[in-house]
């Protein structure tokens, strides 16, 4: 295996220090739930500008793990090129990129022109210079990763309004998947907290998630599942289930009853992103009692739909004019 050359480390020696780019060991109390949940704390995010440059990846390389079957050279190198350019840099010639990657000009010219097939980037003369494809490595991230960290004053908005506990999940194969939860009162046998999973299937939350999901997909997903009922009340067969979650789709909003667990309410309402796809799942779960039905609808249901926006305009809008260019 090629290492990289004296030049290249000690380009990276010189480079600016990589401190503003958050360790994977920030990652927040949710680092146990399914990957779309992983949230790492704004404040440890660098901003784009404050990147280091690229040569000090090739600093990082310098460890045990590089020597080992699992290290892919070439991916490192690819995203070394990918970090030379900054608002400093944001066209250089091919010798210029290869002197802050710390690479060999022939490989940085191979994995430039590489970029510039895949359309992440373009030449114009000597220069080369990013697209705005690029965003999309970093557009995915934000708007998945953020829901978590950003609801969380929104559901302690609802949960102060309504005196119930306010939780947010996402679907995870055939679970459901918590992160974040603002707990008021204990309702349920079960504990709940971040990375907590529960079937999709007899939760609202699981249901309005599930109402997110194409025709085919839910398809699939019924025909995959071995439903058990929890209660007297579960719903468990599969012209049952698909009825429930498309009638949550038509009203935007899923209530369940004691399905999950006797004496049990929840009601759920979807968040959904800058595109319209459901990524979340908001809901409260009440103790069952006269007329919790209608209280739910009339007085719970206009709070969480209220949060559910608050929380989807807090996230991170596509960049303009992205969409067009890529």
């Amino acid at each position: 295996m090629v290492r990289p050359s004296n030049a290249g480390r000690n380009a990276a020696s010189s480079a600016a220090p990589a401190a503003n780019i958050a360790p994977a060991a920030n990652v927040t109390r949710a680092a146990n739930v399914a990957p779309t949940a992983n949230i790492a704390p704004a404040a440890n995010v660098a901003p784009t500008a404050n990147i280091a440059p690229a040569a000090n990846i090739a600093a990082v390389a310098n460890g045990a793990f590089t020597a080992g079957p699992d290290y892919v050279q070439s991916l490192h190198r690819g995203l070394a090129v990918i970090r030379c350019f900054d608002s400093a840099h944001a066209a250089m010639t091919l010798s210029e990129i290869a002197v802050r990657a710390g690479l060999a000009r022939a490989v940085a010219r191979r994995l430039l022109l590489t970029l510039e097939h895949l359309g992440y980037a373009r030449r114009q003369g000597r220069q080369f210079s990013l697209t705005p494809r690029i965003l999309e490595l970093g557009f995915s991230y934000l708007s998945s990763l953020d829901v978590a960290l950003l609801a969380q004053p929104f559901m302690e908005q609802v949960a102060h309004a309504i005196d119930e506990s306010c939780s947010l999940a996402v679907l995870d194969a055939h679970d459901i998947v918590y992160v974040q939860r603002v707990a008021v009162r204990k309702v349920m046998t079960i504990t709940l907290g971040i990375g907590a999973r529960l079937p999709a299937f007899c939760t609202s939350m699981g249901r309005v998630l599930l109402a997110g999901l194409g025709d085919e997909e839910l398809e699939r997903w019924l025909r995959a599942l071995k439903a058990q009922p929890r209660t007297a009340f579960t719903l468990t067969e599969r012209h049952a289930l698909r009825a429930a979650v498309q009638r949550a789709r038509s009203q935007g909003y899923a209530y369940v009853e004691q399905e999950l667990q006797e004496g049990l309410c929840s009601l759920a309402v979807p968040v959904r992103d800058a595109r319209g796809r459901v990524i979340a799942a908001l809901n409260t779960g009440m103790a069952l009692r006269a007329g919790a039905r209608t209280h739910a609808l009339k007085n719970v249901l206009p709070v969480l739909r209220a949060a559910a926006r608050d929380i989807e305009r807090s996230l991170p809008a596509r960049p303009a004019g992205v969409s067009a260019l890529l």
